[in-house]
Formats: structure tokens, C-alpha cells, sequence
């Protein structure tokens, strides 16, 4: 699985110059409004022509001005969802699905009708209408059609953007298992650094056109500098967990990282179900003693790696917990009053009530 972009195009006023390289399951472009995210997807999709740039897919050359190569949308092997669902009002969901199998050669069709219709769980609306579906059901039926067109590569351009937050997370699930057993790349839109920490596995951040990080999910999400759009508390860091046990008596469940146990409100899982969990930067505390008598269940030990100042008042500490590194966003003040410098270690102490729905991800 592999995109390679380096296109620049302009389009009136705004120009975008974009170049990034992916090798992950699911790449997020994310940014502001304006920033760049929707034109670079549909240049990719072919439905805007780069002034000048090559993008190669799987190997594909779908572009390449230098060489004279402009793949047309409808050769690009490449599936598309939309906003909204943009489903056929006339025809029932088992009809729109396979609609997306006229784009692609008999002889060239793989994808299975039951592995697609089960792998969403479509399988009870197959003869409804798409005015009778929610917003959510709406939105796995097109993935479905753009699924059954045997595409390369699927393009997402803020699919959950007008689901409220119930459909979001009758969502979210499906997008995890196309992610993981789907077998192409996806590229998702995104203006949201919740949603992209529970679903992306690459982060390419776009500012005003220009690609401003890119890299692994984990990797970029923990900078605030990367992200100031959306301000420092959106920063955190995301670690790779297993349900260790359930504490039914207090209501809580017990995850499995690197460094310790992590205390959380009681979650619906099996015993080693694999979770991601994102770490908010706001909600970290550090101490250079193991703090005592105190209400967190929370403490992990660590070693202070790097030391950044985003702005005049504020300071990102990078802590390395027996590998799993976390980031504290705590004041000048603090960090002069501790004495911290790279090295030192530290406990980062994390409250159990900090854990919300937007930090909980999938399955990872």
C-alpha cells in the first residue's frame, strides 16, 4: 500500500504545493478550513487536473505532467465517498451497490457482494430506500458501492462531517475493520484531531497549501506546533493498549501499556481486546517524586527525552514510558520549578476521569 504525491496546481487565488508519501492503511489529510484538504483529495481522484505534478498509487502512475499522463477518474481504479452518502433516491440499497460495479471490467471484478454487505452490516437493508436510512447507514452503503467498484484506492472527504455524535459512532467501528482488513489504502479528510486519532495510521497536516508534517499518526499528533489550528489541547499522544481486567466494584476497566497499568471508566470489552487510546497532553501531571496519598490511579514512570516551548507561557515535555511516549502540556513556570531537563525522570500522573469517548479509538 503506497501514494506518492508532488503536484502543484492553482485554482484563482489559492495555490497548493503538495508533496507526501504514504505507505500506511489509512493516510488523514488534515487541516483548517481552506487549508487545501478537499482539492488535494480530488486531484488525486482526478476530478481537478494538477497544473503540474506526478501522484502514483500502488505503484500506478496516475499522474505525471512531465510525461504526458493523465489517467481519466473513470480508469483510475480509485472509489470516492462523499459528504453525504449521495445514494440513488430511485433505487434500493442492494441496486446502489451494485451500481458500482458498472465502472469496473467483468473479468476484473473481485470483491465479493456478501464479503463487502457483511463486512459494513448491510445485510438487513439491502431492500430499503435510502430516504428511509440514517445518516450513518447512508454513509456505509456508499462505501459499499465505492467498495464494489474494485478500487486501488479510496478517497474519503469527510465522510462523518454532518453525522451527529450517536451516528459518528455507529460509524466509526466499520471505517476500523475497512481500515484493517479492507486490503487498500484509504486517504480520509479531516478538519477533526479526535476523529483522526481513533482512525488514521498516517497524519499529513496541510496549512494554507503547503504540506506542513507528515509522518506516522502517533508521531505527529503529539506536537502542538503541527496542529494550531486547533489549538494546544488538542495535542496528545496515542498508545497502543490491551484490556487487562475489569473492576466491576468501582466501575472500572484496567488497560495494559508499557509502563503500568492505566485505570479507565468501565469499558464494554473482552478481556485483551486491543484499544487505542489517546493521551491529551492538558491531562498529564508530572511529578519528580512517586506522588502519595492522592486521588489519580494513575502513574506512570518515565524519562524526560525532549523539552519544546510552542509559545511564551506554555511547554510540551516528552516523556519516554518504557517506550510508550507521552507529551505533558504544562506551564514555564513548572518546568523551571521542577529543574526538568532531558533525562530527568519523572512521573506522569493521569487522572481516570480525564478518559473520555475522545480518547477511546478502535481496535488497533
Amino acid at each position: 500500500m503506497s501514494i506518492e504525491v508532488d503536484i502543484r496546481h492553482k485554482q484563482g487565488s489559492f495555490a497548493l504545493d503538495a508533496r507526501f508519501r504514504s505507505e500506511e492503511r489509512l493516510t488523514a489529510l488534515f487541516g483548517s478550513s481552506g487549508s487545501g484538504k478537499t482539492t488535494l483529495v480530488n486531484l488525486i481522484g482526478g476530478l481537478i487536473h494538477p497544473t503540474k505534478g506526478r501522484i502514483v498509487a500502488n505503484g500506478r502512475t496516475l499522474v505525471d505532467t512531465d510525461q504526458g499522463i493523465l489517467i481519466p477518474p473513470h480508469r483510475r481504479r480509485v472509489g470516492y465517498v462523499f459528504q453525504e452518502g449521495r445514494l440513488f433516491p430511485h433505487l434500493n440499497v442492494r441496486q446502489n451497490l451494485l451500481f458500482g460495479r458498472w465502472f469496473t471490467p467483468r473479468r476484473e471484478r473481485i470483491a465479493s457482494f456478501e464479503a463487502v454487505v457483511g463486512l459494513l452490516g448491510i445485510e438487513h437493508l439491502l431492500t430499503r430506500r435510502p430516504s428511509t436510512l440514517s445518516g450513518g447507514e447512508k454513509q456505509r452503503v456508499a462505501i459499499g458501492r465505492a467498495l464494489l467498484a474494485d478500487p486501488q484506492l479510496l478517497l474519503m472527504d469527510e465522510p462523518l462531517a454532518s453525522l451527529d455524535d450517536a451516528r459518528k459512532a455507529e460509524i466509526y467501528p466499520y471505517i476500523e475493520r475497512l481500515r484493517d482488513e479492507g486490503g487498500i489504502p484509504i486517504i480520509l479528510v479531516s478538519h477533526s484531531v479526535a476523529e483522526i486519532a481513533r482512525l488514521a495510521t498516517a497524519v499529513v497536516v496541510l496549512s494554507d497549501g503547503r504540506v506542513t508534517a507528515s509522518g506516522r499518526a502517533g508521531d505527529v499528533l503529539r506536537h502542538t506546533s503541527l496542529l494550531p489550528q486547533t489549538g494546544p489541547t488538542e495535542a496528545g499522544a496515542l498508545l497502543d493498549t490491551r484490556v487487562l481486567r475489569h473492576e466491576d466494584e468501582y466501575g472500572l476497566t484496567v488497560l495494559e501499556v508499557r509502563a503500568g497499568p492505566l485505570s479507565v471508566p468501565r469499558l464494554d470489552l473482552p478481556i485483551g481486546a486491543p484499544l487505542r487510546v489517546r493521551l491529551r497532553a492538558r491531562d498529564i501531571i508530572l511529578s519528580l517524586n512517586p506522588p502519595e496519598t492522592i486521588s489519580a490511579l494513575n502513574v506512570l514512570r518515565g524519562t524526560v527525552s525532549s523539552i519544546d516551548e510552542p509559545d511564551a507561557s506554555s511547554v510540551d515535555v516528552t516523556v519516554d514510558c518504557a517506550g510508550d511516549i507521552i507529551v505533558a502540556r504544562v506551564t514555564r513556570k513548572s518546568v523551571e520549578g521542577l529543574g526538568l531537563t532531558p533525562g530527568s525522570e519523572v512521573h506522569a500522573i493521569i487522572k481516570s476521569v480525564a478518559f473520555d469517548q475522545q480518547t477511546f479509538g478502535g481496535t488497533c
